[in-house]
C-alpha cells in the first residue's frame, strides 16, 4: 500500500511541475518535472508513478494523443536506462537523447516545426533540467533522511550500514 500511494505522490508532483512551468511543451523545454525521473536510479519501483505522471501531464500537451503517446515513450525509454544504469553522473544523457529524437520528430509531424531546430531546442533543455537534476541528486544522496524519505534500495549505501 505504502508503494501506492509513494508512486501516486510521485505522478502528482510530476504533473504539478509540468502543468505550472510555462516552458514544459513546444520546442524550448525546459521540463523541471523530468527531474523526478532520478528517483528511479534509487528505486526501480518509481517507474509507475513516473509513467503514469508523465501520461497526465501530457494530456495538457498542444500535440495531444501523440505525446501522451510518444512524449510517454521517450520518458519510458529513459526510465528504463537510467532504473539500469550504475552510474549517476551519466544517467542525463538517457532522456536528453530519447527526448530530443522523440518529440524533436513530434514538433516536426505534428507542429511542423523544423526537425534538426527541434531536436537541438529539446535537446538543449533537457539537457540543463537534467544536469541540474544530477548535481541536486548527488547532494541528495549523501543526506540519509532523503534518502530514507524515498526509501532508496539500490545504488545507495547508508552510512549505518558501512559500519558492519
Amino acid at each position: 500500500m505504502k508503494v501506492i500511494v509513494r508512486n501516486a505522490l510521485i505522478a502528482a508532483l510530476y504533473v504539478v511541475f509540468t502543468i505550472i512551468n510555462p516552458f514544459s511543451f513546444e520546442n524550448i523545454q525546459f521540463r523541471i518535472s523530468e527531474v523526478l525521473i532520478l528517483l528511479v536510479f534509487f528505486r526501480k519501483d518509481y517507474f509507475l508513478g513516473l509513467v503514469v505522471g508523465c501520461i497526465i501531464a501530457n494530456m495538457f500537451s498542444p500535440m495531444g494523443i501523440y505525446d501522451v503517446i510518444f512524449g510517454t515513450l521517450a520518458t519510458v525509454l529513459s526510465l528504463i536506462c537510467i532504473m539500469y544504469s550504475k552510474h549517476l553522473f551519466i544517467t542525463w544523457i538517457f532522456p536528453t537523447v530519447f527526448n530530443a529524437f522523440i518529440v524533436g520528430l513530434e514538433l516536426y509531424l505534428i507542429l511542423e516545426l523544423p526537425f534538426w531546430l527541434s531536436v537541438l531546442g529539446v535537446a538543449i533543455g533537457e539537457a540543463v533540467v537534467m544536469i541540474i537534476g544530477v548535481v541536486l541528486f548527488y547532494f541528495l544522496k549523501r543526506n540519509d533522511a532523503f534518502m530514507n524519505l524515498i526509501k532508496a534500495n539500490q545504488n545507495y549505501t547508508f552510512k549505518d550500514d558501512l559500519s558492519s
